[in-house]
């Protein structure tokens, strides 16, 4: 384009020469042949075709003239300046790429692995996954991703974590509730499960078809064991006002120095984070398997449990899991091979760096 310019530039000089050159008479015969011509033509064509380098060098020309000479030009004034203020925008902006790195196409095809094997996994759990495996990325640029590949990121899910008065004492408040699972014949079967409003850490005390209230004290007298090794102690325990729990239940963990909430009837955004597990739980697990026996509902409970506390993301813990296990972190830019894990046969895939 430069070469072109240079060449019609020269040409339109040397031919300045030769008019200044010749007689007055001449160049005004000239010029009425020429108007007459452009006349003509104007009527043959509808919008002439301009390249580069006839616009760089129309509007070089329109500044020799003045304002009043410009209708000699078969373009409107507007157009004139406009070619002017691309001509100065071209000449002050500076050249390169701005704006942020695109990103790397290795990353950009683990996000569209995960989604494809996760067909359940949003923007923001992918980005949480992303991030056990050291990989930063923004969770816009995870929705842009698949956005592009034309996979449309999962609904968010609305709500709050729990009430105001659960939020001040998280770090010492536990929840508990009961879930049941009809078994493929038929039989159905109770969950009894405790969660730690801070951390989100979830205890599966036991699965019986009989939620007896000696049963269930028992269980409290096992979770109540375990607390006792905490570093900070439990103070407040939440649980509705189902029968199951009995004054019994209550009792082993008021000796322990808690106290025993029970939330309002027929309120169960009171208990919010024990409902919200349940839901989580049956879509990501019980919803998706046959259980078979009590043997078969824990054992699927136990694996779902230390998946869900030790590896899978959750927002309100800044995308890490309840308890994190030990992970390498990301060496260099580029990011790592990476190797699934598969839980519950394939039900859920977890993904580590590979050694």
């Amino acid at each position: 384009m430069i070469v072109e310019f240079l060449y019609l530039a020269l040409r339109r000089v040397l031919e300045l020469v030769t008019l200044m050159c010749r007689g007055e008479g001449s160049k005004e015969i000239e010029i009425l042949v020429l108007r007459h011509q452009v006349s003509v033509l104007s009527r043959q064509v509808g919008r002439p075709e301009l390249r580069v380098a006839d616009r760089t060098l129309l509007a070089a020309l329109s500044g020799a003239l003045p304002r009043t000479r410009w209708p000699v030009f078969f373009v409107r004034p507007a157009t004139l300046l406009a070619w002017h203020r691309r001509l100065v925008a071209r000449r002050w902006t500076h050249g390169g790429r701005s704006g942020r790195p695109r990103t790397r196409d290795r990353v950009r095809r683990l996000v569209g692995r995960l989604a494809a094997e996760n067909p359940s996994w949003g923007y923001r759990r992918i980005t949480g996954e992303l991030r056990r495996l050291g990989i930063e990325v923004a969770p816009s640029t995870v929705w842009a991703i698949l956005k592009d590949a034309g996979i449309d990121p999962a609904p968010r899910r609305a709500g709050r974590a729990g009430p105001r008065s659960c939020r001040a004492h998280a770090r010492s408040t536990l929840a508990c509730d009961f879930f049941t699972v009809e078994t493929a014949l038929l039989k159905r079967l109770y969950v009894l499960f405790f969660i730690e409003l801070s951390s989100r850490r979830v205890y599966v005390a036991g699965v019986t078809a009989n939620p007896s209230g000696a049963w269930t004290t028992q269980q409290a007298r096992n979770l109540a064991m375990t607390q006792q090794e905490r570093a900070e102690p439990v103070r407040f325990l939440i649980h509705d006002r189902d029968a199951k729990f009995s004054a019994a239940f209550d009792a082993v963990f008021r000796a322990e120095g808690m106290r025993v909430i029970r939330t309002p009837i027929r309120a169960p955004r009171a208990n919010a984070i024990t409902e919200r597990w349940v839901g989580t739980v049956r879509r990501e697990c019980l919803d998706r398997v046959l259980i078979i026996s009590r043997r078969h509902l824990e054992a699927t409970m136990r694996q779902y449990t230390d998946h869900y506390n030790g590896h899978r993301p959750h927002r309100t813990l800044g995308l890490a899991p309840p308890v994190p296990r030990r992970h390498v972190p990301l060496a260099g830019k580029d990011p790592p091979t990476v190797k699934r894990r598969e839980v519950l046969a394939g039900l859920i895939n977890e993904y580590e760096m590979a050694a």
